[in-house]
């Protein structure tokens, strides 16, 4: 037990010092808070400056409306804030307002206050860890600079839990990225040490077009290119912004940002809804891109729910998850067979010019041989009948004879032109070269048809002539056979056989000849990696995705001509067949000019 002591009032400078902890824990928390003031200033124009990653100073100027003397000495007083006009906190319209980041600030550093507005003369306050050390004019133009040096300088506890300086600007420029893309209508900029990191005009407004403009340039050309409008309205609630497509994925969740009446926030709901959205298109390891902004009333959220305004509360949870969800997926299959242009580049830049090895004008005669088995091709091409005999495709005898390819430029995947390694199919469009990882395409061919079976009611199954004992360990068999019923409905029938065994009397009709044994172990595995209170239905999308592997063609299988067209065909009018189920590209694209280049004609 320790000393009993009576209750008594903090002295108000521990009071700041306490809530610096909570609102400025580091130099990117507080200048969120002073690039949010300008925002809520009316500020057209913002200019960050940092030393050190905002740690040794920092200072945000604006040319907002400004600030008269006696407002500026107010500020500087906890919970004094212009932005609760009726005081009601269930109707907050901007981004600051509980009246402690300027307060909270100077009691942990150097803080000097600059402002002037349109009518009244400039003035400076500085206050210095909590003490007045400057209140008096001084020249400087319309709006407010707010400088901070030395943050926790003087609170050497505090001082040694900031991270490098790397770490801190990385911090301080995904704040200024974030506000920058909720305020398309604000120019901003960034500078560190006198190098400018980051800036971007001011838009016309803050339309859609603007928006997309903004997200080009701060989060580059690539993400616009490779992402699908979102436009949703439904109940009151607005989303929009911009979402990649699942071949554009990242391995780490950095690059989701969310905003809430053009707020960021880093919301659960939010983020979960998001993840949710692509279920079935990514592998667990992989996150999705994006940049949405939910528009809602603002009685509607409740964003005083946490000491930084990170986190938002709203009144109908399962409506906001319900819209983003189902707007990102109609989005996302309306993109269609679209595949990430970066995975295409990519592949361009794996290609090398090899040294060409001398050929005697005489070809040897195993020459003919080397040249052929690489590739399956339906008819010579051009370039075959130019050279001598001698460099012509050995004939196959035992081609079966194909119906004519169709044109290359009556299809967005063109036409198929041969198969390598019995893997991927090549097909030519009017101006490139598409290949096609066809276990891949026919993985998300296959889930796809799942997808629409299961929305109708029920997976068709397809008896086995003679039924596959699935030999399991006990645990496993259980949960297998726990799971009976459920799977019936995907089409899977089995029972227990034994305490360590499964009997497969019918698999689902869409999988074909699928190995039943394999199915079943991996199902197993899934299993028992969700636990026992997850029920299939609430992760269909996984069970479809692993039978669907089950089912499609694999590689190493020669396919006809017929067959690849008609897989290609398929694929163009199949949602999400530019990626396979786990966010994998399904088809590469090489324009006809990167193919010149690849040769030097260009």
């Amino acid at each position: 037990m320790g000393l009993e002591m009576p209750i008594r009032r903090l002295p108000d400078t521990l009071v700041n010092q306490i809530a610096a902890g909570e609102v400025v824990e580091r130099p990117a928390a507080a200048l969120k808070e002073l690039v949010e003031n300008a925002l809520d200033a009316g500020a057209r124009r913002i200019a960050v400056d940092l030393e050190n990653g905002g740690i040794d100073h920092l200072s945000v100027s604006d040319d907002g409306h400004g600030m008269a003397p006696d407002e500026m000495r107010l500020a500087i007083e906890r919970h004094a804030t212009s932005k609760l006009p009726d005081g009601d906190l269930s109707a907050i319209s901007t981004m600051g307002f509980r009246g402690e980041a300027l307060p909270s600030i100077a009691s942990v550093a150097t803080l000097t206050l600059d402002s002037r507005t349109a009518t009244g003369p400039g003035w400076r306050l500085v206050i210095d860890n909590g003490r007045l050390a400057g209140d008096g004019p001084a020249a400087t133009p319309i709006g407010t600079r707010v400088t901070v040096d030395g943050l926790f300088a003087q609170v050497p506890a505090r001082r040694k839990f900031l991270k490098s300086e790397r770490s801190e600007l990385a911090a301080c420029v995904d704040v200024v990225r974030r506000l920058a893309m909720a305020r398309p209508d604000v120019a901003f900029e960034l500078r560190h040490g006198g190098r400018r990191l980051l800036a971007v005009p001011a838009g016309a407004d803050a339309s859609p077009a603007s928006l997309v403009a903004r997200l080009s340039a701060l989060l580059g050309a690539d993400f616009a290119d490779n992402s699908v409008a979102i436009d949703l309205d439904r109940e009151g609630l607005v989303l929009g912004g911009l979402a990649a497509i699942p071949t554009y994925n990242r391995g780490i969740a950095d690059h989701q940002f969310l905003f809430v009446n053009r707020r960021p926030v880093k919301d659960r709901l939010l983020v979960g809804a998001l993840r949710g959205a692509y279920q079935d298109l990514l592998a667990r390891d992989r996150h999705p891109v994006a940049a949405l902004f939910l528009d809602v009333p603002q009685d509607f959220v409740d964003v005083n729910v946490h000491p930084a305004k990170t986190e938002v509360r709203f009144r109908e949870a399962a409506l906001v998850r319900g819209l983003i969800v189902s707007g990102l997926r109609r989005a996302l299959d309306e993109a269609g067979h679209r595949a990430s242009t970066r995975v295409s580049a990519a592949a361009l830049g794996a290609f090398t010019v090899p040294q060409a090895p001398a050929v005697s004008p005489a070809a040897p005669a195993g020459f003919a041989d080397w040249a052929a088995p690489a590739m399956t091709l339906a008819e010579p091409p051009r370039l075959f009948s130019e050279f001598p005999p001698a460099f012509a495709p050995a004939a196959d005898s035992s081609a079966q004879p194909v119906a004519p390819a169709p044109a290359a430029d009556r299809f967005p995947l063109g036409a198929a032109r041969g198969q390598i390694a019995n893997t991927y199919i090549v097909a030519e469009t009017e101006d490139a070269l598409i290949l096609v990882d066809q276990h891949a395409a026919h993985e998300r061919l296959t889930l796809e048809r799942m997808n629409a079976a299961l929305r109708q009611g029920a997976v068709a199954a397809q008896a086995l002539l003679l039924p596959v004992v699935v030999e399991l360990d006990e645990i496993a068999a259980g949960r297998i056979a726990d799971r009976a019923a459920e799977l019936a409905e995907l089409g899977l029938e089995i029972e227990a056989f034994g305490a360590s065994a499964i009997l497969v009397r019918a698999v689902p009709a869409l999988l074909g000849n699928a190995d039943a044994e394999a199915l079943v172990r991996d199902l197993a595995d899934d299993l028992a990696a969700w636990g026992r209170a997850v029920t299939l239905k609430e992760r269909l999308d996984s069970v479809a995705a692993t039978m669907a592997c089950h089912g499609s063609v694999r590689a190493g299988r020669a396919l006809s001509l017929s067959e690849m067209n008609a897989l290609l065909r398929e694929m163009e009018v199949t949602p999400h067949s530019g990626q396979c189920n786990h966010g994998r590209p399904t088809w590469v694209r090489l324009a006809k000019p990167d193919i010149e280049r690849l040769f030097g004609r260009r």
